[in-house]
């Protein structure tokens, strides 16, 4: 008699619980380096000469940094939140 084993069905990595995490870490990551980069750029732009669109600029530098702050602090708070990720597996799913 013939037996067939099936293989398991494949799931790539990103699809996966700790694929989700690891993103979302590396997006925290991602965004305290993209604020820092942000305040040491629009702080160097005001220290030589300060015109109107200078100040502007660095001003608007100084805002979109405190947002890449505010991005990596909700990200860190949704992973403290549920640790397991953002999907999880129930007993209704497993008995489907």
């Amino acid at each position: 008699m013939l037996t067939v084993k099936l293989k398991p069905k494949h799931r790539p990595f990103c699809f996966s619980v700790k694929g989700h995490v690891k993103i979302l870490r590396l997006d925290i990551i991602n965004s305290v380096v993209t604020a820092v980069f942000m305040i040491v750029i629009s702080v160097l732009a005001l220290i030589p000469e300060t015109t109107t669109y200078i100040v502007i600029g660095g001003v608007f530098g100084l805002v979109a940094s405190v947002f890449c702050i505010a991005d990596g602090a909700l990200i860190y708070r949704k992973l403290l939140f549920n640790p397991s990720g953002p999907y999880r597996k129930s007993a209704v799913h497993d008995k489907l």
